[in-house]
């Protein structure tokens, strides 16, 4: 059967939010948010949670971002003291304040310092070793010299999100690359990017020949899709996703991303940012998105989602987002960091 992941997403990846999805039907591999990795750094404790206490039942690979191989290297030895399933190298970040440091999506202009990575972090894992990465920064020059790196340092697993740095999320994804990774590599490529559904994924897979898919912004809209794609893959029909069904998740996510320390707002604010996604299914006309976004409090917050998911609890919640509903904040809702609920892998 075709592979699943859930794509490492910055300020969503965490514990909290694996565990929900494992609720719903766990992927088979989950990735942490990057570590991110210089002279001064030292593996973040929340992210380390998400390893540590993994109670999902799946295999967690810890993802690294950085340039410096004395500092990754020195990083990865301080990783395995952790129960990691193995070590992913972030090659596809595409936040400017990122890839503006020459890593995550700006190493993509520097095949030669990709290599040597690469070389220092397959010397250094006595395990698995994985890579993602988008087809180039502002085009495609140095992907074949990319695919050539992975297969010289024997990389275990390849993840391709098929647009470019500079393509952000907002073109089409260019299936044909992610076919030619697959075609092109000797390990495991997992397709990414716009895999908004069960048939999506096997249309995916049908084109690009991949071993499976990985799956991000589309998993916190419709925490079903690796449950959905595992029944779709095996022969049988989708689960069917209802209102209801929706409003449970979101209570069910508020519950577990909830701590005492975080003030209701602030804790309002992060779960709208989420809701982002989800409303993208709820209602074609976007209304449940345009109430959701202005309001404040927990009570507000819930009085909506009861409006537009509970008073007709059986309506089915769309497989696809509805086409013009586009999830992103608006001037009703804070701004976020870059690389994370704004800017995340799809």
């Amino acid at each position: 059967m075709p592979l699943t992941a859930l794509a490492p997403m910055q300020d969503v990846t965490d514990l909290a939010f694996m565990q929900v999805i494992s609720h719903y039907g766990a992927p088979d591999y989950f990735f942490t948010e990057f570590f991110r990795v210089h002279a001064h750094s030292r593996p973040e404790k929340h992210i380390l949670r998400s390893i540590d206490e993994n109670a999902t039942g799946r295999p967690v690979f810890a993802q690294l971002i950085g340039e410096d191989t004395t500092q990754l290297t020195r990083t990865v030895a301080e990783l395995l003291k952790h129960p990691i399933a193995g070590i992913d190298l972030n090659l596809g970040c595409p936040a400017p304040k990122v890839y503006k440091k020459n890593v995550g999506g700006g190493l993509l202009r520097d095949p030669q310092r990709i290599d040597d990575i690469l070389g220092a972090l397959r010397a250094v894992c006595p395990g698995l070793f994985t890579v993602k990465m988008r087809i180039g920064f502002e085009d495609t020059q140095n992907f074949e010299s990319v695919l050539e790196s992975v297969n010289r340092h024997k990389v275990d697993l390849l993840s391709v999100h098929g647009r470019t740095v500079k393509e952000m999320y907002r073109s089409e994804v260019h299936y044909d690359y992610i076919a030619r990774a697959a075609a092109g590599v000797q390990c495991p490529v997992l397709a990414n990017g716009n895999i908004t559904s069960a048939h999506k994924a096997q249309s995916v897979l049908g084109s690009t020949k991949t071993a499976g898919v990985m799956i991000g912004r589309h998993a916190i809209r419709n925490p079903w899709i690796f449950r959905q794609c595992r029944e779709l893959f095996s022969g049988t029909p989708p689960t069917t996703v209802r209102l209801q069904d929706v409003y449970e998740y979101i209570t069910r996510l508020y519950q577990a991303t909830q701590t005492p320390e975080i003030p209701e707002r602030i804790h309002v604010n992060k779960m709208k940012k989420y809701l982002n996604f989800v409303g993208q299914s709820v209602d074609a006309d976007g209304a449940f998105l345009h109430a959701m976004r202005r309001t404040s409090s927990e009570q507000e917050l819930f009085e909506v989602c009861s409006q537009h998911l509970l008073n007709e609890p059986q309506c089915p919640f769309s497989v696809e987002p509805y086409a013009g509903v586009i999830a992103r904040p608006n001037c009703e809702t804070p701004p976020i960091a870059e690389c994370s609920l704004e800017n995340i892998t799809a």
